[in-house]
């Protein structure tokens, strides 16, 4: 096992990491920026380095400076938590060129299951259902030739892309030239890389994703699915595991299909096939997420496993102690994110809820001032209950318990998202704040 674990990240999920390597007996190692200075995580870790200025790209994106870091300060391992390096290919290998195991899988596994339109061509070979569309298309004709193939409505997505960048709508032919260059530029902006390929949109869908750890020994276990529908401009806003719309059977066909991507892709640690899931209960693989994922709470809450530790058990080399027939599902869990909806702003008063089955993970405390130069996500708030309706209960008696003075957030939308009746039944899509809320 490692003894320091340099975590290369930031905010609530450094926090997460920091608890996780406390409670393994292992020594915690952080970096941050010099807007981070007074951040949560560089006072909980049991040492901390500077690595640079407020722009990610000078600090918490700068390879070179924080493997210069985990060498001279002896960490064996890094973990990326998610964003930033955590799916970044050239940086899991310039780990391992300087003998620094990624908490994560390996460089050429990133890269494949990253490159969406590898990924997808990938799954399709190993029996994984998969959106009808094409590959990279190179120019506009040749995407006006492929979409006439495909069928309108479908969508442009970029074969880099992540975040809602690089993907658009387009519902009919006049509209493709305009969407292709803007999504191909949006992605090459963002990613350095404009590819794109088309796919059919499929409405409407529910967003399913199914949780999995693998071991280097080739054990593989699913951990429940969970329900990622509620999004905004493709960005999640709130999570719940299990999802209302999987029966037992559509359960473990999704778990098959999961085990079969993983299995394609030689997958090890922590991972996520992401599905879309159409009303007729036929699902398709949209992407493979090679990281732990925001929503990882949920699947903790209702499996009783920790994901964070698992994963570095997993880099250290430690096979998986259960199978799939000992993992159970317990109740019902829903993870809210808490969003800033403004610039930097200092927090004058702190009230975190509490109660049976109530989580905040965060890296906020009462004086403490938002940068601005990072995500707006600014904390987590899960439950977990016996029932789907008493988890909503108990999460909207926590989200009106949870007080924030002096930051702009979202609390009153997520209170809105949890009060509404197709929210409560079950019964919504991918499209649910475009319909509900005006998007």
């Amino acid at each position: 096992m490692f003894s320091k674990i340099l975590i290369a990240n930031r905010g609530e999920i450094a926090v997460r990491i920091i608890r996780a390597c406390r409670e393994m007996g292992i020594e915690s190692l952080a970096v941050y920026s010099t807007a981070d200075a007074d951040a949560l995580h560089v006072s909980l870790a049991d040492d901390a380095v500077c690595i640079g200025p407020p722009q990610p790209k000078d600090s918490y994106l700068n390879m070179r400076a924080i493997i210069t870091v985990a060498k001279a300060k002896g960490a064996q391992a890094i973990h990326p938590g998610y964003g930033f390096l955590s799916e970044n290919a050239d940086f899991a290998d310039l780990c391992a060129e300087n003998g620094i195991t990624f908490i994560g899988p390996g460089g050429d596994v990133i890269r494949r299951m990253g490159d969406k339109e590898t990924a997808k061509s990938t799954m399709k070979a190993a029996g994984v259902p998969t959106t009808p569309g094409c590959g990279i298309v190179p120019d506009v004709e040749t995407a006006k030739r492929e979409a006439e193939k495909i069928g309108y409505p479908l969508m442009i997505k970029a074969t880099a892309g992540g975040g809602g960048k690089g993907i658009r709508i387009v519902n009919a032919p006049e509209e493709l030239e305009k969407a292709f260059l803007t999504a191909s530029a949006e992605a090459e902006n963002a990613f350095g890389n404009g590819d794109c390929y088309l796919e059919k949109f499929l409405s409407p869908v529910k967003h399913i994703e199914v949780q999995l750890l693998c071991d280097s020994k080739g054990n593989i276990v699913c951990l429940g699915e969970r329900e990622c529908s509620v999004q905004r401009n493709n960005q999640k806003l709130l999570e719940e595991s299990p999802s209302s719309a999987v029966t037992p059977e559509l359960r473990e066909k999704l778990y098959a299909a999961a085990v079969k991507a993983a299995r394609a892709a030689d997958y090890t640690n922590a991972g996520t096939v992401e599905f879309l899931l159409d009303k007729d209960n036929n699902f398709y693989f949209m992407e493979m997420n090679t990281r732990l994922q925001v929503e990882h709470p949920v699947t903790e809450m209702v499996t009783n496993i920790d994901l964070v530790k698992w994963q570095i058990r997993i880099a250290a080399g430690v096979p998986l102690n259960f199978e799939q027939k000992n993992v159970f599902i317990h109740g019902h869990s829903i993870e809210c994110r808490i969003n800033a909806v403004s610039g930097t702003n200092e927090l004058n008063l702190l009230h975190i809820p509490g109660g049976f089955r109530v989580r905040f993970d965060t890296a906020l405390y009462r004086g403490c001032t938002i940068p601005p130069y990072y995500d707006s996500m600014i904390g987590k708030l899960i439950v977990q209950a016996k029932t789907r309706d008493e988890a909503i209960r108990r999460m909207q008696s926590a989200l009106g318990e949870l007080i924030m003075v002096g930051v702009s957030n979202n609390v009153e939308t997520e209170l809105a998202i949890i009060g509404d009746k197709d929210f409560k039944s079950g019964n919504y899509y991918t499209d649910f704040m475009k319909t509900h809320f005006q998007g």
